[in-house]
């Protein structure tokens, strides 16, 4: 999830990927889709650092910029752990997701900043349980969108659709969103690291409420925030950090992460630092404890 950018050259923009993903090349669209394509590319602003592509760089990607680096690296020099705490923010997803389509029967996700596609995407997680499984992504990063529209393909079996929406505009995104999924059926919306992102002035507590309160009785949230009570250097890298990104961050406590699952019934083991939420073996497990709090929640 992002604001709209600056302008840039398309030639500027570094579209490759990892050897093991499918090449995107805007010339295998139609005409419309190629348009679409560079008008995406128009708004990117590669010398402001972007939150999707900073978290791509920490999460070891390619589609980051100089700009981007510098910033992470900003980070990295107060936070030196801060690439496993990434890492096992993403495998709070896969888990979260996992239980969903698994233990909770939900067949439809509205994923809400998506970012850069990267390893266990929530449809290649949710369709491993439930091949038929509906997912709707939303992020209104032009690089976001056009990954994910060239790699994130669904099964055969289920069905996988993309929104350019804001956050901030939830009427928006739900009136896009139920081109695909049915709001009379529980729906798993998903919000890991996004919240941070909408800061305190733009109601988040409201756009979380005003999402919930669309999707109908038996529904989830999963969410994970990063933290502000966590570790005592939080405080200098979210400066470092909101000094060179285009959308600032604000970090919450405990309590205030908990204020999001307001009448929702919390799942065990409740609201937990992220990789101690039913961890998996293989998981990755910070050395200093991850910096974000998370949780899934059923709407009764």
């Amino acid at each position: 999830m992002s604001e709209d950018l600056g302008s840039a050259d398309p030639a500027d923009v570094d579209m490759t990927q990892d050897e093991d993903e499918d090449e995107f090349d805007p010339a295998e669209f139609d005409p419309a889709d190629r348009a679409d394509w560079a008008a995406r590319v128009a708004r990117i602003d590669t010398t402001v650092a972007h939150p999707a592509r900073v978290y791509d760089y920490w999460l070891g990607g390619k589609d980051n910029f100089a700009a981007d680096r510098e910033a992470a690296e900003r980070v990295l020099a107060v936070t030196p752990g801060l690439r496993q705490r990434v890492q096992a923010n993403r495998a709070f997803l896969a888990r979260a997701v996992s239980y969903l389509a698994g233990e909770a029967g939900i067949r439809q996700f509205l994923d809400i900043g998506t970012g850069i596609p990267a390893a266990n995407n929530t449809h290649e997680v949710a369709q491993a349980v439930a091949p038929d499984a509906r997912i709707v992504y939303v992020d209104n990063d032009p690089i976001v969108l056009t990954h994910a529209r060239a790699l994130l393909a669904s099964g055969p079996d289920g069905s996988t659709q993309y929104v350019d929406g804001d956050l901030r505009k939830p009427a928006a995104i739900l009136a896009e969103a139920a081109g695909t999924l049915d709001f009379t059926e529980p729906i798993g919306l998903l919000l890991f690291g996004i919240m941070h992102l909408v800061q305190d002035s733009e109601n988040p507590y409201q756009v979380v409420a005003e999402l919930m309160a669309a999707l109908p009785s038996g529904s989830y949230l999963a969410l994970s925030h990063p933290a502000s009570d966590i570790h005592a250097g939080q405080a200098e890298a979210q400066r470092r950090y909101n000094e060179r990104v285009s959308t600032p961050q604000t970090l919450r406590t405990r309590e205030e992460v908990a204020r999001f699952f307001d009448g929702l019934e919390l799942v065990p083991p409740g609201l937990v630092y992220v990789h101690t939420w039913r961890p998996r073996p293989d998981d990755v497990t910070p050395v200093d404890d991850v910096s974000a709090h998370g949780a899934v929640g059923r709407k009764p």
